[in-house]
């Protein structure tokens, strides 16, 4: 696995966030995020100087503290989308007021795992004339997250070492 950009592939670039308190606190470079451990199922998120919570509902053994990791993954791809439908409509001169996607997704049935459809309605402020319907749509489905779910990147999972005892 190639390091995020500005980032050198060095055992300190491997180590455990307990290992280092500063970690918490430092907003991490483009391309970089970390996830720690709160409680039971509770998670935190840190990207750049954000934070979020992914948790599982109750009934999962969650505490309800936030979206779920698959709640969370179908977000991305609606606010991706809303962000390259936004752009449009600002180059073509409409206000986004309005502007709304609404995401549904369902579960496989079989194994492994994953997520097997995802539907999103774009719902465009009045002002877009009809006529530019057609484009806005091809470029809301052009967006990043959409283009890596059609062209799926590589992906790593690895080990870090373990914390000294």
């Amino acid at each position: 696995m190639t390091p995020a950009p500005g980032e050198a592939d060095t055992p300190a670039h491997h180590a455990h966030p307990a290992d280092d308190a500063h970690n918490a606190t430092t907003p991490l470079p483009p391309g970089r995020l970390r996830v720690d451990h709160r409680t039971a199922d509770t998670y935190t998120i840190s990207v750049r100087g954000h934070r979020l919570v992914a948790d599982q509902p109750p009934g999962s053994g969650g505490n309800d503290e936030g979206p779920t990791p698959t709640e969370l993954f179908a977000a991305s791809l609606a606010s991706c989308v809303a962000f390259y439908a936004g752009r449009y409509l600002r180059r073509h001169g409409v206000d986004e007021s309005g502007l709304r996607v609404e995401a549904e997704f369902v579960m496989a049935d079989d194994r492994p795992a994953r997520v097997s459809t995802v539907r999103l309605t774009v719902w465009v402020p009045a002002g877009l004339e009809p006529r530019r319907h057609d484009a806005l749509l091809a470029v809301a489905s052009h967006c990043t997250v959409h283009n890596t779910l059609t062209q799926p990147p590589e992906v790593v999972i690895r080990l870090g070492p373990a914390p000294a005892l």
